[in-house]
Parts: C-alpha cells; structure tokens; sequence
C-alpha cells in the first residue's frame, strides 16, 4: 500500500478551502512542525472525514485520536448529527480504530446514495473495493 502514502489525496487548494470552511485541524509537533492533520467537511447534518494522517515518526503517540475527538466536538457545537468516513476495513490503524471510538461499519443499505458514491470514486481510482468500508458515528447531543 505504499502507492497511498506518496499518492496527493487532496490538491492545496481542496487543503485551503477546508480551513476555511473551519473543518480542517492540524498537529504540531513540540517544534511547531505539522505533525498530523484531520480534514473534513459538512455535508448536510455530517461531518464527512475525508483524510486523517500522521506522519510517521508520531503515529501511537495519540495525535490521530486527538484530532479525531476534536472533530467530534466541533460536529457536536455545530448540532450534526454524524461524523462519516471511507477506510480500509483490515488495517489496524482505520477501521479497528475508528470502532474503538464507537464508529460503526455500514453496509450497503445503511451506507445510503452519498457514502456509497464516495467508495465507487475511490474505486475508479485504483482502491480495492473488498477493503474498503464507510463508517458512521452518531452523535447524541448533550
């Protein structure tokens, strides 16, 4: 799986439009020095997570988490109602991740028209589709 590690997922100019839009966190290191980062965007009452990474000599330090959990508090503050996201559904840092903070893997049904096209482009471009899943993570306000 290499290829997606060097493959540009998003332009800068998707990068810029998310921080705009306020949906898009970043990571320093203790050298200030971009050490992860989260980018999402609303799509009707979900925070859709298009892309969490963290590079390589910070990953199990608990960055991902954190910028996960910062997610889920700005979608609570903006009263959404989910967070989504596609990912491989057999590597240990996405799907198990994500279960352990209670996402759960949708099947087709309950995937529904948008996720489902999300996985049909990530499988135009070259994503195995029986490795992929979508996820949700229903959030209840508080």
């Amino acid at each position: 799986m290499a290829w997606i590690a060097d493959d540009d997922n998003q332009t800068v100019e998707r990068h810029r439009e998310l921080i705009a839009k306020g949906t898009s966190w970043v990571a320093a290191d203790p050298y200030d020095r971009p050490a992860a980062f989260l980018s999402a965007e609303i799509q009707n009452d979900t925070l859709h997570i298009w892309e969490l990474a963290v590079r390589l000599d910070r990953q199990r330090s608990g960055i991902g988490r954190a910028l996960l959990e910062k997610a889920i508090a700005a979608a609570r503050r903006r009263r959404l109602v989910a967070l989504t996201l596609t990912t491989f559904r057999d590597v240990i840092w996405n799907a198990p991740f994500y279960q352990k903070l209670d996402f759960q893997v949708l099947d087709d049904a309950q995937a529904g028209e948008r996720l489902r096209q999300v996985l049909r482009r990530e499988v135009e471009h070259g994503m195995p589709a029986s490795r992929r899943c979508a996820m949700r993570l229903v959030l209840t306000q508080v």
